[in-house]
């Protein structure tokens, strides 16, 4: 008699779970249908029945952690498109605040945002939450502001993650100001 096989429904996101925890751990680098089954403590085959490639498995793991900013954003949407608000300033303020908060859930979502250069599968993922954010501050500019305004905080954010410097407020309402109001 074939052993029953357990119902687990959770088992697909308890992978992608682990597969973070070891991108997070030990970088892209590191990550294995192995690495993630024992991670998930879930058999290997289980990893390889859900995503059958290692992309697949990093297309959703970066699905999953794009939700940082987009949803910071998401969030105050109803005030950024309100026209008495200062949408410079409060794009530099949200930018500080996702930025202090779970800094090492931020440094993974770019981790698996910048894998796209060498991985193509994981390139319309990475561009979804650019898209989703440009499209959210269209409410108050135009398509080419938005997606100018996107490309500088994703700058300014890499810039502070890759020197380790300190994310500055000012400078960043100041550059995303001009880009919203250019002098001239």
């Amino acid at each position: 008699m074939a052993p029953t096989r357990r119902y687990d429904p959770e088992r697909r996101q308890r992978i992608i779970d682990a597969a973070i925890r070891v991108v997070g751990r030990s970088g892209i680098a590191g990550l294995s249908h192995r690495s993630v089954a024992a991670e998930a403590n879930v058999p290997l085959g289980s990893t390889t029945y859900h995503f059958k490639t290692l992309d697949d498995l990093l297309v959703a793991a970066l699905r999953q952690t794009n939700e940082g900013f987009a949803k910071v954003v998401r969030e105050r949407g109803g005030a950024l498109a309100d026209p008495d608000c200062d949408l410079a300033a409060e794009l530099a303020r949200l930018t500080g605040q996702w930025l202090d908060g779970d800094r090492a859930g931020v440094e993974l979502e770019y981790e698996l945002y910048l894998a796209a250069l060498r991985r193509p599968a994981l390139r319309t993922v990475a561009a979804e939450w650019c898209e989703e954010t440009a499209a959210l501050l269209t409410h108050r500019t135009d398509p080419r502001t938005a997606r100018a305004l996107v490309a500088l905080l994703d700058g300014i954010c890499l810039q502070v993650l890759l020197t380790g410097g300190r994310y500055d407020e000012d400078y960043a309402r100041e550059t995303l100001a001009r880009v919203i109001t250019p002098s001239g």
